[in-house]
């Protein structure tokens, strides 16, 4: 078993982005996953597949570059915010003024057009981060229904920024992320994409993120470690 990487799915400019790797490695593990990232996953290259006890593990080249296993993260999910909440939120976004990923596949700045542009500001009046989310045509689907590894990139990054003042200027990249996929998410909907901080050790920052429809059904959620760069 094997899968690619295309460039297109980036975070950083020359390695995946991690919520889209995270959710590639869940399409070979039974039930929720929790996965692990254990060195950047390179692009457009064959990445190996290997079967072993409670999942898998995923390498390049004999390196070690991501574990999945079987796990049901916890965590207490807020409430939704109304698309016009986040619609507000999007315009305090941090990232239009520093972006250390500025071609990230889901919150760069710099990918009109073929990214997410999920760009997650502050919500008035709570401890959430929320952006809206419109998939355009090109994003990967099955059935009418977004990709789950669609799905886990917008669980991405959102966590992300809702960590980002703890480390000011210094960028953080994706550790371990687990996610609970509830509901298929429509290809032409609309969406609510959130995060919140949870707490930080070190030079690990916990997040968790969540994403809702238009009409507040919530359609999956998740649990993140990052790492803030040296």
């Amino acid at each position: 078993m094997e899968f690619t990487i295309a460039r297109r799915f980036r975070g950083p400019e020359d390695s995946g982005n991690g919520g889209y790797t995270c959710g590639m490695v869940a399409r070979f593990v039974p039930g929720h996953a929790e996965v692990t990232l254990r060195t950047p996953p390179p692009l457009d290259v064959p990445l190996e597949v290997r079967a072993v006890e409670g999942g898998v593990d995923v390498l390049h080249d004999g390196r070690l570059v991501a574990e999945g296993r079987a796990a049901l993260p916890a965590a207490d999910v807020p409430g939704p915010a109304t698309m016009a909440e986040a619609e507000a939120a999007r315009a305090r976004y941090a990232g239009y003024e520093r972006h250390a990923f500025p071609t990230c596949f889901v919150c760069g700045t710099d990918r009109a057009g073929d990214g997410l542009m999920i760009h997650a500001g502050p919500v008035e009046g709570r401890e959430v981060w929320a952006s809206p989310f419109r998939p355009d045509p090109t994003v990967p689907a099955e059935g009418g229904v977004l990709a789950p590894e669609i799905v886990w990139s917008a669980l991405d990054c959102p966590g992300a920024w809702a960590v980002e003042r703890a480390v000011k200027d210094r960028p953080v990249v994706l550790g371990r992320m687990a996610a609970v996929l509830e509901r298929p998410a429509p290809d032409d909907g609309e969406y609510v994409a959130m995060g919140w901080p949870i707490g930080v050790e070190g030079r690990k920052l916990f997040s968790g993120t969540v994403l809702y429809g238009a009409d507040g059904t919530r359609h999956g959620w998740a649990t993140q470690t990052w790492i803030v760069l040296a």
